[in-house]
């Protein structure tokens, strides 16, 4: 079709007609929203480099979630903050955990909330690693204990879903044994399939403290310049056992997202981390762009590539837009 016989146009010139159009539609259903908690009482720690986020102790964690359920957000997925940290990460898989009392008290006042726990070891570790250190060196094998471990315990909590990002390879195969093993096969893997090496994820580094006391983590996560390989790893955590497959980033990688939603016959995850987050946050506050809009746009770009759900911290401020 071309002018003059076919005028985009004509379908664009009013609201109804976008609207009657429209190809993707972002919705409240589709948000997850990250939150931080911290030991304590009453405590509600601003997170300078991400405006409107905080540590939380308990009490106040379950005051923002349950502001999150009134405005339609189905879910939300912790991190935790230990009050001490050690080289193998105990506080992870410690019964009495941060995240593990966390996860009791919201289903305990908000049980039709979906609780998501990340896992990892990096929150919980005194050198910043995502796994079991040998030396200098993050040992992969060694670390699948550790972490099938974390999940199993939080589980026991009462999660909903658990979700691997720590990059070890066999982690999902590992955690779902475990699971099944101890009469967990409800619950679902939201496996960071294809996470990056990024240098986005500054302010969330600031938030849980875990920058890394040595090296970097080029050696588990990806390299930021491949994409068939994030197919290989999506692929593979697939036949491990995963339910949801995640990108992270998103706003970077986009493309990734699209090949991964094309390729896997599951759900598709994606969080919009907290550089992407902070950088439309400052350059609103300066009047450089209008933050809104840019909020809207950009999680419109993730589920337009693919996504069927983003993790985002824009969760709060999009679902009130939604609601207002």
């Amino acid at each position: 079709m071309l002018f003059p016989d076919y005028r985009p146009r004509r379908m664009r010139q009013n609201e109804a007609f976008r609207k009657m159009i429209r190809e993707t539609v972002l919705a409240v259903n589709d948000l997850i929203l990250p939150l931080f908690v911290i030991d304590g009482k009453g405590i509600k720690n601003p997170i300078d480099a991400m405006p409107g986020h905080y540590q939380l102790s308990i009490d106040n964690l379950v005051r923002v979630a349950k502001t999150a359920i009134d405005l339609g957000i189905p879910a939300v997925i912790l991190f935790g903050i230990p009050a001490k940290k050690d080289p193998l990460g105990t506080q992870a898989y410690a019964r009495d955990g941060i995240v593990q009392r966390a996860v009791k008290a919201l289903k305990d006042k908000l049980p039709e909330l979906a609780v998501i726990t990340d896992v990892c070891l990096c929150e919980f570790t005194n050198h910043g690693h995502c796994g079991f250190v040998d030396g200098h060196r993050v040992d992969n094998d060694a670390s699948l204990d550790l972490l099938a471990k974390a999940a199993l315990s939080h589980a026991q909590a009462g999660a909903d879903m658990v979700a691997p990002s720590d990059m070890m390879d066999g982690r999902v195969a590992k955690i779902r044994g475990i699971l099944d093993e101890n009469d967990f096969s409800q619950v679902p893997i939201m496996s960071y399939a294809a996470k990056y090496c990024s240098a986005y994820y500054g302010p969330f580094r600031e938030a849980v403290q875990s920058v890394p006391k040595f090296g970097d983590r080029w050696t588990y996560q990806m390299d930021p310049a491949n994409a068939r390989e994030a197919i290989r790893e999506a692929t593979m955590d697939v036949k491990e056992g995963a339910d949801i497959i995640m990108v992270k980033p998103a706003l970077a990688y986009l493309d990734i997202i699209c090949r991964i939603r094309d390729e896997v016959n599951l759900p598709v995850a994606a969080y919009n981390v907290s550089g992407e987050f902070s950088m439309i946050k400052a350059a609103s506050k300066m009047g450089w762009i209008d933050g809104q809009k840019v909020m809207m746009e950009t999680l419109t770009a993730v589920k337009r590539a693919g996504a069927d759900m983003i993790l985002t911290y824009f969760a709060m401020d999009a679902a009130a837009l939604f609601n207002t």
